[in-house]
C-alpha cells in the first residue's frame, strides 16, 4: 500500500469520484460536456492529493493540496448546473455537496500539518 491511500482525504476523495462517474454513466446525450468535466474535476481531487503527498518541497506538496481544493471548488458549480437541468435529483444534489464540504476542509487540513508536521489536523 502506498502511503497516501491511508489518507481519510484521499479515501473520501477517490469515493466521491466514483460516485460521480457512476452518476454520469446516466446523463442524456447532449450532455457529455458536463459528464466529463464533472469526472475530471472530481478525479483531480485525488490525483492531486496522492500526488502532493510524495513531493519532496514543502512548496511543491502545498501547490498539489492547493490545486486539488480548488477541484473540490469547481465541483460545487458543476453539481449544480447538473441539477438545474435535472440530471440529477435534489438529494443526490445535496449529498453530493455534503461530501464536497467535508472534502474541501481535508486539503486544508494536510497543507497545515505538512508545514507543521508537529501538529496534528
Amino acid at each position: 500500500m502506498f502511503l497516501f491511500e491511508k489518507l481519510a482525504a484521499y479515501q473520501r476523495a477517490l469515493a466521491f469520484a466514483e460516485r460521480c462517474s457512476s452518476l454520469t454513466e446516466g446523463f442524456p446525450r447532449g450532455h457529455w460536456y458536463l459528464a466529463d468535466q464533472l469526472n475530471r474535476a472530481s478525479l483531480s481531487i485525488s490525483l492531486n492529493i496522492a500526488e502532493g503527498n510524495v513531493r519532496w518541497t514543502e512548496a511543491d506538496r502545498r501547490n498539489f493540496f492547493s490545486i486539488a481544493r480548488g477541484s473540490v471548488h469547481e465541483c460545487v458549480p458543476l453539481l449544480e448546473l447538473c441539477k438545474r437541468k435535472g440530471l440529477i435529483e435534489e438529494g443526490n444534489s445535496a449529498e453530493l455537496r455534503g461530501d464536497l464540504e467535508a472534502i474541501a476542509k481535508m486539503p486544508s487540513g494536510l497543507i497545515r500539518r505538512k508545514a507543521n508536521p508537529s501538529r496534528r489536523t
